[in-house]
């Protein structure tokens, strides 16, 4: 994972699907702040959690200047369903590629559960400045009030 992009360095550029079926990469939000939120699973408890969490204070990151963009492996279809379900508003892509952005960030990767072995997502938060370069990292996040801390983070770059 040593080769993995980190605070400092440019957010790599892949183009990921939108549930609308357009698509989304990081540079169409240059110029301004992003934070982009990986999580393993749609209509999981924390993933669930950290969506609505993201959603309810999509105003004030609004207000503060910054998009949000929520990504898992899920399908389009997947997404459009969570989106829905929770009535989420911040946006969501999928990066359901091989070789996507999860993959050039080293965040999709072995991980292990009583005993079995899979590739997954690590639970990570990236917060992008206007330049493109990566201002803030949060690895293996633990949900319980990460988006507010997300948020004072963003408004203070």
């Amino acid at each position: 994972m040593s080769d993995a992009p980190g605070v400092g360095d440019m957010m790599p550029d892949i183009a990921m699907e939108t549930p609308d079926g357009g698509s989304v990469k990081p540079s169409d939000f240059k110029g301004g702040k992003l934070v982009i939120f990986f999580y393993p699973k749609d209509n999981t408890p924390g993933c669930t959690t950290e969506n609505v969490d993201f959603s309810a204070l999509k105003p004030e990151f609004d207000k503060a200047g910054v998009a949000l963009l929520g990504v898992s492996k899920d399908t389009p279809k997947k997404h459009q369903n969570f989106i829905a379900k929770h009535a989420l508003t911040a946006p969501l892509a999928s990066d359901a590629q091989e070789g996507g952005l999860s993959d050039a960030l080293g965040i999709w990767t072995e991980k292990k559960n009583y005993g079995r072995t899979y590739m997954g997502m690590v639970r990570t938060t990236y917060l992008v400045g206007p330049d493109g370069k990566i201002a803030q990292i949060w690895n293996k996040v633990r949900v319980k009030e990460h988006a507010a801390a997300v948020l004072d983070a963003a408004k203070a770059l």
